[in-house]
């Protein structure tokens, strides 16, 4: 039995067919409009504050337009989302030790709980221009540990 073929549209009436024409030739994901995907998605900061993450090779399934469409967030799924990994004391020192570099004024030796402005300035905003710092925005001590929670 043959197959059934499609229907032709009459001679006067235009042939319409939904094409994207930003789509690239891999093939485009899904779009939606803000807050019309559908559930069980969720964009990577939603997955990390459900302590997860997207896992190796689990591409995004689908994009919102967010602004208008000046914008898009990739959503993945919540079902194929892995535990997040949590780094080791070694991993940990080494990060600690990198952020007290751009956090730590070479003039004062302060610590403060945010990256200096070094390459601007060189220095913390007080030993630059005598702009007083909040006792509560650094630490005197250096060599002290920053929570990375």
């Amino acid at each position: 039995m043959a197959a059934a073929a499609e229907p032709t549209p009459p001679a006067d009436e235009p042939v319409v067919r939904d094409v994207d024409l930003y789509a690239t030739s891999a093939g485009a994901i899904p779009t939606y409009k803000w807050r019309q995907a559908p559930e069980g998605l969720a964009t990577r900061r939603q997955l990390r504050a459900m302590g997860l993450s997207p896992g190796r090779g689990n591409d995004p399934v689908v994009q919102i337009e967010c602004r208008g469409g000046k914008r898009v967030a990739y959503l993945y799924r919540i079902d194929l989302a892995v535990p997040k990994r949590i780094p080791t004391l070694a991993q940990e020192a080494a990060l600690d030790k990198a952020m007290a570099r751009r956090q730590t004024c070479p003039k004062c030796s302060r610590r403060y709980f945010r990256c200096l402005p070094l390459r601007t300035l060189g220095s913390c905003l007080e030993c630059y221009d005598g702009t007083p710092a909040d006792p509560r925005d650094y630490t005197t001590a250096s060599t002290e540990w920053i929570s990375a929670a």
